[in-house]
């Protein structure tokens, strides 16, 4: 086969089961957070590179080696989202939002990142995230947590995820710790993989991201970020546990779980898996009270989380199956007209009606049993003359006349 004629390398095609495992994750995450407030937002698949540049940071690998940027024929740097945060907030700034707090939004749609392809990891990916914006207080973060908890939950997922949390604190609680990191790392600076002696200069606490073996027996002999939580920082995360205890939802505190980006503060989190090998992360979120400042809006805090929905797809044990339909047989030259008819009108009725289009009696109840019907109507000459069908259930093989008149309201 021609080379152009596949897949471009960390793409795929998604349908049948896999579409439908995909189309349930969305759909329950749509209807999970709707019920909390929060309203779909679409925006653009690609926008001006330094809406993610100023975000992300020059530093962060998805800037320095994964975005897929391009020049457009006006001269102007144009990048593919590789999240969904940035052009939310942009949207939020450019749209004038921050009249109306708080907001609440939720996403659903495809991101685009350059690295090497694994399970559960592509390099075009689909992605459900929230942002609440304008709110403050410790309650947004349990609301938000406790909605990414009954979203795994409604997936049937509960009893296969761990809740993980951590704080970062406020910004004076952060830059305590950073200098007591950083203190730390360069006493081990030999110690360290060639990637996070570059990180210790540019951005450290992502070196407490790194999973390289070596850097990992550096890290576990690391400063604990909770012993720079001053007492407002302690405040503000005992009453965030203090909100998932009340609900009965459980959780692990994960002293090594940070966000290296300078805009996050107080609550981050994670809901991973060990059902999916290496990559174990099916959901992470956070507080970014720094985010719409830094991209140029006032000071509006921030926090939201987003899935990749492929990823946590792949957790579905059970097949999502189509809806039953029923199939609808003419039998003879001259009923065919009147199945087209039939099955037009059942399926405005709300039915879903499968028409095999050729064959026989005999293959055309053989294609019913493959599309999983649970009933055949079959429609004869002499039926037909006297205003009758044959609906046959084809799970007990019982069959009955019902009048054409009768129809849709006997199959309901």
């Amino acid at each position: 086969m021609n080379n152009k004629m596949q897949n471009v390398r960390g793409t795929y095609d998604l349908y049948g089961e896999a579409k439908r495992k995909a189309k349930k994750v969305v759909a329950e995450g749509s209807a999970t957070v709707e019920k909390y407030g929060f309203e779909e937002i679409e925006t653009p698949v690609f926008e001006f590179t330094e809406v993610f540049s100023r975000n992300l940071g020059d530093t962060s690998d998805i800037v320095t080696k994964e975005m897929y940027c391009f020049e457009d024929r006006g001269g102007e740097s144009l990048t593919l989202r590789p999240e969904g945060t940035a052009g939310v907030v942009r949207a939020f700034i450019s749209d004038g939002m921050q009249q109306n707090l708080p907001v609440k939004l939720y996403y659903a749609g495809p991101m685009f990142r350059y690295e090497r392809p694994q399970k559960g990891r592509q390099r075009q990916f689909t992605q459900f995230g929230v942002e609440l914006l304008g709110v403050e207080t410790p309650q947004a973060d349990i609301e938000v947590i406790a909605m990414a908890y009954e979203f795994i939950e409604k997936l049937g997922l509960a009893g296969t995820v761990t809740v993980e949390i951590n704080s970062l604190g406020d910004k004076q609680s952060r830059d305590a710790y950073r200098e007591k990191l950083v203190a730390y790392l360069k006493e081990n600076y030999d110690k360290l993989s060639a990637d996070s002696k570059e990180r210790l200069e540019k951005n450290p606490l992502r070196v407490l991201d790194s999973k390289e073996e070596c850097d990992k027996a550096v890290i576990s002999g690391a400063p604990l970020y909770r012993d720079s939580l001053n007492e407002a920082s302690k405040n503000f995360f005992n009453t965030v546990l203090a909100g998932l205890d009340w609900l009965g939802i459980k959780y692990r505190v994960n002293n090594l779980l940070v966000r290296g980006l300078d805009y996050y503060s107080h609550t981050v989190f994670e809901l991973t898996t060990d059902k999916l090998g290496a990559q174990g992360t099916v959901l992470a979120g956070g507080r970014y009270d720094g985010l719409v400042e830094q991209m140029g809006g006032g000071k509006v805090p921030g926090i939201g989380w987003a899935c990749g929905v492929e990823r946590l797809s792949m957790l579905l044990d059970a097949d999502v199956s189509l809806p039953r339909p029923i199939a609808v047989i003419p039998v003879g030259e001259d009923t065919g007209g009147k199945a087209l008819e039939i099955a037009y009108r059942l399926r405005r009725a709300g039915f879903h009606v499968d028409q095999a289009y050729g064959g026989n009696l005999k293959k055309r109840m053989i294609k019913a049993n493959k599309a999983n019907a649970s009933k055949a109507i079959i429609i004869g000459s002499d039926e037909l003359s006297a205003g009758n069908v044959t609906v046959k259930d084809l799970d007990s093989g019982e069959q009955r006349t019902i009048a054409l008149e009768d129809l849709i309201e006997g199959l309901k």
